[in-house]
């Protein structure tokens, strides 16, 4: 299993929900000067979609080349009128296999760009899980979803860099886009300015299928102490649990953060599905219940973590474009670390006297759910790779 690759010299900034992520996004873009690649799943032309839509225009009005790759189901609702205005304005724009209505489905629909991921002159990146989206799931909710990102400067730009224009240009071929595949000569600022030690891991269809899930099962495997995973969609497969509770078992504190307000109904219920499993083991599990939980991070030891778009799911260890930023640092882990304590005091406790409780009707639906998505899996050719990762 090899390892991703740590790379020193980084400074590494935590942004919590959008509130942070937004401002500090807009204000780099306004602040580039020659190219600029932003790439999410989900791009809402609400509130924030339009601030930040305007802002990509502006960058693009004073000669800076715009790159906006958006996913073709996640950003089904952007309007065409939209995305004419930020070509006129000279951003280039494209879809990730843009959805076409079809009752016929075919597994490649579900291959989806899932990443959150920005890079400003080769200067500045913004990696996490949050998409391009009003902060507020409904109008009129006080509480924003629970989401992070990070701020990266140093050398591991030169890795994200990379990895954003190659989608990019993969994306472009197939486009027939020629003329959009010429870059700037744009070298990656990697001079050290900070300490912290990051890597960069992706997941793709191609040489990365499984490095994200590998990168967890590698420090689960060897954790000694602690491990805290918050993760919006959780559904893992076979190795994975046995991981969690391998080391639950080995005297490891073993804690999920998981989703208490029901956003997607089969979701949330296949995942309950593996509770008592987890329980049994002596895994402590906590519901979010302030708000909709959209993390995707965790906290291993103290020192290592992870910010990023990958769920634990089989769409996103499966079949999506995703990035995720792997942090050696006990200061940012800390940080991260005292944010999830302070959302687990929001959030429900999951003992094993109160799943003992749970309705024969409950129970039901929670398998039945869970079944649903194993079919769904088993026709789309992924039941046996799954019970892999």
């Amino acid at each position: 299993m090899k390892s991703p690759t740590f790379i020193k010299g980084n400074r590494i900034t935590l942004l919590h929900n959008g509130a942070e992520y937004f401002p500090a996004l807009e204000s780099a873009i306004d602040e580039a000067n020659q190219e600029i690649h932003l790439q999410t799943y989900i791009f809402k032309y609400d509130l924030t979609g339009i601030s930040i839509a305007s802002a990509l225009k502006r960058a693009a009005l004073r000669g800076v080349a715009v790159h906006l790759l958006i996913d073709g189901f996640g950003s089904l609702s952007f309007p065409q009128k939209a995305i004419d205005n930020l070509i006129a304005a000279g951003v280039q724009v494209m879809h990730y296999r843009k959805e076409v209505f079809s009752f016929r489905f075919r597994r490649h629909r579900l291959r989806r760009m899932h990443r959150k991921l920005v890079v400003i002159d080769a200067r500045i990146a913004f990696v996490g899980g949050i998409n391009i989206i009003n902060d507020y799931q409904k109008p009129g909710e006080p509480i924003p979803r629970f989401d992070y990102a990070v701020k990266i400067e140093g050398p591991l730009l030169a890795t994200i860099h990379s990895s954003a224009r190659r989608l990019w240009m993969l994306v472009a071929w197939a486009h027939f886009k020629k003329r959009w595949i010429t870059h700037l000569e744009l070298q990656p600022i990697t001079i050290p300015v900070g300490n912290q030690r990051a890597a960069f891991v992706i997941r793709d269809n191609l040489r990365h299928r499984r490095d994200i899930e590998r990168s967890y099962l590698k420090v689960i495997a060897t954790a000694y102490n602690e491990i805290i995973i918050a993760n919006a969609y959780f559904l893992p497969g076979r190795n994975f649990r046995q991981a969690l509770i391998h080391a639950a078992r080995r005297g490891v504190s073993v804690i999920l953060l998981l989703q208490g307000k029901i956003e997607y109904r089969i979701q949330y219920h296949a995942s309950r599905a593996l509770y008592d499993n987890l329980l049994d083991a002596g895994i402590k599990i906590y519901e979010y219940q302030k708000s909709f939980l959209h993390a995707k991070v965790a906290v291993i030891d103290q020192y290592w973590s992870t910010v990023g778009s990958s769920n634990i799911d089989p769409l996103s260890l499966l079949m999506a474009q995703e990035a995720n930023v792997m942090v050696l640092d006990q200061a940012f882990a800390m940080e991260l670390r005292t944010t999830l304590q302070r959302a687990m005091e929001d959030s429900r406790p999951v003992s094993k006297i109160y799943w003992g409780k749970q309705s024969w009707i409950n129970r039901s639906l929670n398998w039945i759910s869970y079944y649903i998505v194993r079919i769904l899996q088993g026709v789309l050719g992924y039941s046996q790779e799954s019970t892999r990762v």
